[in-house]
């Protein structure tokens, strides 16, 4: 599965999502692209986005592009506060679907 990690997320998480492959938004060139931009890109080349931005699905109209979306909600913004949602993140990117949205939480 092909997973984009958003800007949001620690980027050394992607070393932790093993078997899948990883890029992150600075890896694509695509830092600072607004939501729905970002969300459109990333339809036509990965499987799944994972963010921390909770506003996402506030903002964007997630079912109508062809991408799943997992949000990650921890206490912080770090690795350490990220690696113990680690085995539901694995499973979410299992189960999720393009145009729909899955939260990971503690």
């Amino acid at each position: 599965m092909r997973v984009l990690l958003d800007e949001s997320v620690p980027k050394r998480l992607g070393r932790l999502l093993s078997p899948h492959e990883v890029v992150t938004v600075a890896q694509r060139g695509w830092r600072s692209v607004s939501n729905g931009e970002l969300l459109s890109k990333a339809s036509t080349e990965f499987d799944v986005l994972v963010t921390a931005d909770r506003r996402m699905q506030h903002q964007q109209n997630i079912p109508r592009y062809h991408i799943g979306v997992v949000v990650l909600v921890a206490r912080r913004n770090r690795l350490k506060d990220y690696e113990p949602l680690l085995p539901q993140l694995l499973e979410a990117l299992a189960n999720v679907r393009p145009g729909q949205i899955l939260h990971v939480a503690a």
